[in-house]
């Protein structure tokens, strides 16, 4: 499998700008198709256009829950889960209550998770924002055991609109904390081959990125083994 090939296969495309246009999200779906990237990641209000575009495509549907701050109640972001996946998502990236977690109010996070969890009923991947530019280790470690408690898919560092991004450093925490068998996405601020390459030495199985493009095509260019 080529450099480029493979490395797109970790990428989520990624446009969730609230000035998005139409011709936008048609333009993320056909070089979503065009490069074999994992899946498009969007507002939700553009599934249903998305899922149409690819539905004869091996790209998926990705949407946002709860997003950015994370801090609507679980019954709205329950419903937003569940809405999404009937317009045709088949993975939901929730944002954390990021104000619970630093309130020590753990089991309000693990209900808040377990409620988008159960919402889905196994028919999306259910993937965890953290917001790590909000945390220090110790919340960043509690975040990922209770994601892991409440059975979710896969923990991610950021929406992007946060404060910082992916760092190796966070990436290789995260991957220790929850084990060789979640999945952990590295979303912020990769813009680049070598960062993405990077995130996924310290334990990433996938990318957030609206720079997909750049991402494999400096792939694409650069000599040695690849992903």
């Amino acid at each position: 499998m080529s450099n480029s090939a493979s490395l797109a296969g970790y990428i989520d495309h990624t446009v969730l700008k609230p000035d998005a246009t139409e011709s936008m999200i048609d333009k993320l779906c056909q070089e979503a198709i065009e490069h074999k990237f994992c899946s498009v990641c969007i507002n939700p209000y553009w599934v249903p256009f998305a899922a149409s575009k690819l539905k004869d495509a091996s790209v998926k549907v990705c949407t946002v829950i709860g997003f950015p701050l994370g801090a609507t109640s679980s019954a709205s972001k329950a419903f937003e889960a569940k809405e999404a996946v009937a317009n045709g998502a088949t993975e939901v990236d929730m944002v954390l209550n990021v104000g619970a977690l630093k309130s020590g109010k753990d089991d309000v996070v693990l209900a808040d998770v377990k409620a988008v969890v159960e919402a889905v009923e196994k028919k999306a991947l259910v993937k965890v924002i953290l917001e790590t530019g909000l945390l220090n280790k110790e919340e960043k470690v509690r975040a990922c055991e209770i994601c892991k408690k409440a059975g979710a898919d896969f923990v991610k560092t950021s929406t992007g609109f946060g404060p910082g991004g992916a760092t190796v450093e966070d990436i290789a925490l995260m991957r220790q904390t929850v084990g060789p068998d979640m999945g952990v996405k590295a979303s912020g601020g990769i813009r680049d081959t070598a960062t993405a390459k990077a995130m996924i030495e310290a334990g990433a199985t996938r990318i957030g990125a609206s720079a997909g493009i750049a991402i494999v095509q400096g792939a694409s260019n650069a000599a040695g083994a690849g992903y």
